[in-house]
C-alpha cells in the first residue's frame, strides 16, 4: 500500500495544474490581442466620427500616454510628481525643433515623424534621469518641491533661449499631409487620430508589459515598503530612477503628440496648470491602475468643453468671460476630485471594478466557495 502511494503521489500534482497551465495566456500575446483590438476599433471609429472628433480622440491618446507614464511613477512606485508638464514640453519643443530641421534640409518621407518623435522621446528620457537622480535622494514634500521647480524653470528657458525657441511666440511644427496611397480627399484629422493612436498603443503595450513583469514588482514592493524593499535586495535609489525614466518618456511622447496635432508648440501650453491637471487626472481615473490613466486622459479633453459650454450659458462680460474659462477648470477639477475620493477613494477605475465584481457575484450558477 505504501509503495502504492509513493508510486501515484507525484502524478497529483501535474493532473491538477495542467488544465490551467494549458489555459494561460503568456502576458505579452494577451497585450498583443488587446492593442490589436482596440487599434481595429479605433479605425472603424475613425470613419464614423466627424473630423473634430477624430481631433479629440487623438488629444485623448497623447493626454494618455503622459496620463499612463506617471500613473507608473506615482501609483506604482509613490512618487509624487508636479512637473510632467515640463517634461512634456521637452518632448514638444524637441519634436518641433526637429521637424523644423527637416523641413529647412528639404528632407522628405513619413518616418521623419517617427524619428522627430523617437528624439522627443530621448530628450524627455534624459531629462527624466537627471530630474530622476536628484529625486531619488528626496521624500515627501522636499521631493515635490523640485519637481515643481522643473515646472516652474522648463517653459521659462523658452524666453531664455529665444532666438532658438521664439519665445513666448512658440515655434511651428510642419507636418506632412497623410500619404498618397489613402487618396487626394482623406481627412487630415484621420490621419492625425491614426498617428496618435498608434504611438500611443505602442506605450501602453510597452507599459502594460513592464507593469507585469519583475520591475513592475519592484516598483511596488518600494512603494509599499522602503526598508523591507531594500532588505529584500532591491536597489532602491535605482528602481526609483527608473521609474522617473520611464514616466518621463511617456510624457514627453505625450507633449510631442500634442505639438504635432496642433501643428505648433509655446510655453503657455505646458504652465504649471497643466502639470496639476495631469497629478489630479492620475488620481481621478484611478491611481496606479494603467486603466484609471484612460479615464484621466479622457477628463482633461472633456473638462475644456465642459467649461466653455458653461460659460457660454452665463450671461458674462468678455472679460468675466475669460477668467472663468482660466480658473474655472480648475475648480470643476478640484471639486471632481473631492467628490471622487469621497464616493470612490479608489477613483473611476476603482468604482468600475467594484460594481463589476458586485454584478459578477450576482450571476447565476457563479461557484461558491
Amino acid at each position: 500500500m505504501t509503495a502504492t502511494r509513493a508510486a501515484t503521489a507525484p502524478s497529483a500534482p501535474v493532473t491538477a495544474a495542467g488544465p490551467d497551465d494549458a489555459r494561460r495566456v503568456p502576458t505579452l500575446l494577451r497585450h498583443l490581442g488587446v492593442a490589436a483590438v482596440a487599434a481595429l476599433l479605433l479605425v472603424a471609429a475613425s470613419y464614423g466620427l466627424e473630423p473634430f472628433r477624430n481631433f479629440q480622440l487623438a488629444t485623448v491618446a497623447a493626454y494618455l500616454c503622459a496620463t499612463a507614464g506617471l500613473t507608473v511613477l506615482t501609483g506604482l512606485n509613490g512618487q509624487l510628481s508636479l512637473g510632467h508638464g515640463a517634461l512634456m514640453a521637452t518632448g514638444a519643443y524637441t519634436v518641433a525643433l526637429c521637424q523644423n530641421a527637416f523641413a529647412d534640409a528639404g528632407a522628405t518621407g513619413g518616418w521623419l515623424l517617427a524619428v522627430s518623435l523617437g528624439a522627443a522621446v530621448l530628450a524627455a528620457l534624459a531629462v527624466g534621469a537627471v530630474v530622476g537622480v536628484a529625486a531619488a535622494r528626496l521624500r515627501g514634500p522636499y521631493l515635490a518641491g523640485v519637481t515643481l521647480a522643473v515646472a516652474v524653470v522648463v517653459p521659462a528657458l523658452t524666453v531664455t533661449f529665444d532666438g532658438v525657441l521664439n519665445g513666448e511666440q512658440g515655434l511651428a511644427v510642419p507636418v506632412e499631409p497623410p500619404p498618397a496611397a489613402l487618396g487626394p480627399y482623406f481627412p487630415y484629422e484621420r490621419w492625425q487620430l491614426w498617428v496618435a493612436a498608434a504611438a500611443t498603443l505602442l506605450a501602453l503595450l510597452l507599459l502594460a508589459n513592464l507593469v507585469r513583469s519583475r520591475y513592475g514588482r519592484t516598483f511596488r514592493a518600494v512603494r509599499d515598503d522602503e526598508v523591507a524593499a531594500r532588505l529584500a535586495g532591491i536597489h532602491v535609489a535605482r528602481t526609483q530612477v527608473l521609474a522617473f525614466v520611464v514616466s518621463a518618456a511617456g510624457a514627453g511622447l505625450g507633449g510631442a503628440l500634442l505639438a504635432v496635432l496642433a501643428q505648433s508648440v509655446s510655453p503657455g501650453a505646458f504652465s504649471l496648470t497643466l502639470s496639476l491637471f495631469l497629478l489630479m487626472a492620475v488620481v481621478v481615473g484611478g491611481l496606479g491602475s494603467l486603466n484609471g490613466a484612460v479615464w484621466g486622459a479622457v477628463l482633461l479633453v472633456v473638462l475644456p468643453d465642459l467649461t466653455h459650454a458653461l460659460t457660454e450659458k452665463l450671461d458674462l462680460s468678455p472679460a468675466a468671460a475669460q477668467r472663468m474659462e482660466g480658473n474655472l477648470p480648475l475648480a470643476i477639477f478640484g471639486v471632481t476630485l473631492v467628490l471622487v475620493m469621497i464616493a470612490a477613494p479608489g477613483g473611476v477605475q476603482g468604482l468600475l471594478a467594484r460594481l463589476g465584481r458586485a454584478l459578477a457575484a450576482r450571476l447565476p450558477g457563479r461557484r461558491r466557495s
